[in-house]
Order: structure tokens, then sequence, then C-alpha cells
């Protein structure tokens, strides 16, 4: 018996050739077509990535190009900026220099008002007839009114210079700022130019594209700096000005005072001389006036002789009258003697007296020239105390020429006006 053979198939639909030749095509088309789109695709995309790569450098380079630029640009404007600080600060320390020399004047300024002021009240207490209102005490009074005026001036001056100075600080300030911040910003930016997309430092951030709030444009940021200049160039303007005007105003100062003591002084010395001729004349009166008091003394002790001698020539006349009056009878005539020694017994009272009233002047005369001796010896004194008092008063006054400084010579005093002391070398 012969075997037959069990055949199987999928029961799943079958395709016919036809079928399968369309089928073989279509998947042949299918790949055909992703070939093409794959081949457009790379092209496409080679094309972008060249485009992107060439853009990308060159958008780096003209950023790099930017940056230096902005660091150049900046670098411009930290240099004016550090040259206006320069100037700012040599003008401080030479502001500062001028007040302190206008603060040193000042400090003479009150050694001179307490000498003046001391000399008046040493004039003032002089005595007796020296008390006057003479042309030293006029030019005094003056100088003290001279000083004084002088004083506030210079105060004022001191004070307008130290606001001055607060102004240039707060500038100063400023400027410091603004080159910090410069500095600052060139230090970034320098960083930024060194960086490029091999660098180990760069990552994503947060919000790259936002805004930070304290940006401002670059014309606000151009007209900040341009008015940081302008103000520390107002400031500057005037301070050589100021400077000059301390200088002017010390110098001025000190020629018044000058002046003006020398009137002083000169007025000193002529009332010195003036008292030292009232006082010779007063000690030569006073002289006279011992002399003359000695020769009325003789004169009194001789009239006064004379009065003694007039008493006993008038006991002797009254004697005789008396004895004679007792003579008896018709001997008591008023005969010759008897009219004789009447008529010099009248003339001896008459003599009396007259030589009784010249002993009371001369008596007062002595002491008339007494009293005018003691007046003398008084105003001598007064004379004496006034001239050392004046005398005093221009030694208190020659301070006035020692506080001045140390320059002796006018050469020195010119080297000190043009400040010419760093360039002479030292001797």
């Amino acid at each position: 018996m012969s075997g037959s053979i069990v055949t199987f198939e999928k029961p799943i639909k079958h395709l016919g050739l036809a079928d399968w030749h369309a089928h073989t095509w279509g998947t042949q088309q299918t790949a055909n077509t992703r070939r093409a789109d794959t081949f457009e695709l790379r092209h496409q995309a080679r094309q972008l990535r060249n485009e992107t790569r060439i853009k990308t450098e060159w958008d780096t380079y003209h950023n790099d190009v930017r940056l230096a630029d902005r660091i150049t640009e900046l670098g411009r404007w930290k240099e004016t900026l550090e040259e206006q600080l320069k100037r700012i600060e040599s003008d401080i320390k030479s502001l500062t220099d001028e007040k302190a020399a206008t603060e040193r004047e000042l400090d003479f300024l009150d050694i001179h008002l307490s000498i003046i002021n001391e000399c008046i009240a040493a004039r003032d207490a002089r005595g007796g007839s020296e008390l006057t209102y003479d042309d030293a005490d006029t030019e005094l009074k003056k100088e003290l009114c001279v000083v004084e005026g002088i004083k506030q001036m210079l105060i004022d001056r001191c004070q307008s210079c130290w606001e001055k100075i607060n102004r240039l600080e707060e500038v100063k300030f400023k400027v410091q700022l603004d080159i910090n911040d410069k500095s600052e910003a060139i230090e970034i930016d320098k960083d930024m130019l060194t960086l490029d997309k091999h660098c180990t430092g760069i990552s994503f951030k947060p919000d790259p594209l936002g805004v930070p709030r304290r940006s401002i444009s670059h014309q606000n940021w151009l007209e900040h700096s341009r008015y940081t200049k302008l103000l520390a160039d107002n400031e500057l303007a005037d301070t050589a000005q100021m400077r000059e005007a301390l200088f002017i105003v010390r110098e001025r100062a000190r020629n018044n005072l000058k002046a003006q003591r020398e009137t002083a002084d000169y007025a000193l010395r002529k009332r010195i001389y003036e008292i030292q001729r009232s006082k010779n004349e007063v000690q030569w009166q006073g002289l006279q006036m011992k002399e003359e008091m000695q020769s009325t003394l003789d004169e009194i002790i001789a009239l006064e002789a004379a009065f003694q001698d007039k008493t006993d020539a008038i006991k002797l006349a009254e004697t005789r009258l008396q004895s004679r009056a007792q003579r008896p009878g018709y001997e008591a005539s008023r005969d010759e003697p008897e009219m004789g020694i009447r008529d010099e017994l009248t003339q001896l009272l008459q003599t009396r007296k007259d030589l009784a009233d010249k002993i009371d002047c001369a008596k007062a005369t002595y002491n008339a020239l007494e009293d005018l001796q003691v007046k003398l010896n008084e105003g001598l004194e007064n004379k004496n105390h006034a001239l050392m008092t004046d005398l005093r008063c221009l030694d208190l006054r020659a301070r006035l020429k020692t506080e001045e400084g140390t320059i002796n010579t006018e050469t020195q005093r010119n080297i000190v006006l043009t400040k010419m002391e760093k360039e002479i070398p030292p001797t």
C-alpha cells in the first residue's frame, strides 16, 4: 500500500505573483524615495552646519572686536578720569597747604592781638597827665581794628577754602568710584575676551537674555562719564584762583599789618621822644625849683633874723620912751630926742609889720614852691612810668617781627614767594 504526504499551509492569505511583483516594485520605490530624502536632508544639514559655523565664528569675531573696542574706550575714559583724579588730589593738597598757611597766619594774628591788647592795657595804666589820647594810643587802637578786620577776612577765606576742599573730596570720591567701576568693567571684559567655546568656565545660565535692572544705554553711560569729567573740570576751574586769592590775601594782610605796625611803632617812638624831652624839662624845672626853694628858705631865714633884730630895736626904743616918760617936772618935754625916738619907734613898728608880711609872703611862696615840687616829682614819676611803659610796648612789639617767620633775607623771602624751595639743591 503506497503512502501519502500530508502538507500544511499557513492560514493566511497568499499573494499572487502579480501582487508579489507589485510589492517588490513598491519596496524599491520607497527605498529610492527614502534615499533621495536622506540625501537631501544630509545636503541641507551640511549646508546648515557650514552656515551656522561660519555665522557663529563671525559673530564671535565681531563680539571679540566689540569687547576689545569697549575695553579701549573704557581704558581711555579711565585714563582721562585718572588724570582728573591726580589734578584733584594735587589741588586738594595745594589748597590744604594754603589753608594751613592761612591758619598759621591766623595764629600769628592772635599773638598780634594779644600783644596789642597788652600794650593798650599797659598804656592805660599810666597816671596823671600822662594818661592822654596821643597818636600812639590812636595808632594802637587803629591797628587793633585793622588786625581784627584782617582776622575776620582770613577766617572767611579759610571757611571758603574748607568748603572748597570738601567739594573736591566729594568729587574725588565720585571720580574714584567711577574709576573703580571702569577698572572692574575692564577686568570683566578682558576675562570675557579670553573665553572661547573650549574653555572650562562656560555653562548654561538661567535667563541669559534678561536685561539687568541696573542696565543703562550706552548713551546714558557716555553722558554719565562726561558729566563726571565736567563735574571735576568745574570744581578744578577756580581752585588755582582760590589758591592765588589766599596767597594774595595773606601777603596783602602782611603788608597792611607791617605798614600799620611801623606807623604805630613810629608813634610810640615819637611819643617816647616827647616824654623824654618833657621828662628832661621837668627834671630841669625840679633842679631850678630846688635852687629857688633853697634861696627862698635862705631869704626867709634872713627876714626872720631881720625881724628879730627889729624886735630888739623896738624894745630899745620903747624902753627909752618909757624911761624918759619918768622925767620930773618941766623936764618931761617933747624935745628932739623924744620926737626922734617916737619917729624911730613908728618906723620900727612899720618895718616889723612889713617884715612880717614879707615873711608870710615868702613862706607862702616857699610852700607853693614845695607843692609845685611835689607835683613835679609826681609828674616825673608819671613820666618815668609812661616812658617805661612805652619802651616796654616797643619791646613787646619787637616780638611781632620775630613771630612772622624765619625769613631773614630778601633772597630767602623771594625763594618762598616764588615757591622755589624744591628746585634749589640743599647746601
